[in-house]
């Protein structure tokens, strides 16, 4: 499935994201390591490795690498770490995140791509828990999480994801109701209480309440 094509082409975009400002080596190289082809339907494939972002059904989009890369960065996620990840999608940023050696469980609204993700990356080599249910609703079975990553736009932080955040955690999420979001990174201090840092404006198709069985 990989190819020395493909390695070349990875190099190519981590050099890119890197001129781009995503300093954390650490991300740089499981960026450099996912196959981002394998996400991507093959007549598309020549364009894997471009900046870009792919519709992938189910009114989703596997987001533009930058992203992936610039929201990874903002967790600041040490290995061993467990985080919970909002909007499985592709199955392409939780592979990042696996590639950094983090305990993963994800959460996918849309039956027909939590169904396909649960056959990719096992064959990939990833082996996330993975759940079909409402990421506003968070999972709050396996809670409290290190930190917890939203890749979807939200009109608003769900409360339940902030309950499920562990004092000293970092939850990073878009929001906003418009096709504009705000970037925010929101930690929980030692008290309690938390601190939300902003971090620009971006595109995310939007977090939608409940399961969707539709194809």
């Amino acid at each position: 499935m990989d190819s020395y094509r493909y390695m070349g082409l990875r190099k190519q975009l981590v050099d890119l994201l890197s001129s781009k400002g995503i300093k954390d080596e650490k991300v740089l190289a499981a960026i450099g390591k996912v196959p981002r082809h394998a996400f991507i339907d093959t007549q598309f494939d020549q364009y894997a490795y471009q900046d870009m972002a792919f519709k992938i059904g189910a009114g989703q989009t596997i987001s533009q690498p930058f992203t992936v890369a610039f929201q990874t960065e903002l967790l600041n996620a040490s290995r061993g770490m467990k985080v919970l990840e909002i909007g499985t999608g592709s199955g392409y940023q939780t592979s990042v995140l696996m590639e950094l050696g983090l305990k993963v469980f994800s959460i996918e609204r849309q039956r027909i791509l939590y169904e396909r993700v649960k056959i990719l990356l096992p064959q990939l080599g990833y082996s996330p828990k993975l759940f079909f249910g409402d990421g506003f609703a968070g999972k709050s079975a396996f809670a409290p999480f290190d930190r917890i990553l939203v890749t979807c736009g939200a009109p608003f932080v769900p409360q339940a994801l902030l309950e499920q955040l562990k004092v000293g955690g970092a939850l990073v999420i878009p929001v906003g109701e418009g096709e504009v979001q705000e970037m925010l990174r929101i930690e929980r201090g030692q008290d309690g209480n938390t601190r939300t840092e902003s971090f620009g404006e971006f595109k995310f198709v939007p977090m939608l309440p409940e399961r969707s069985n539709d194809i």
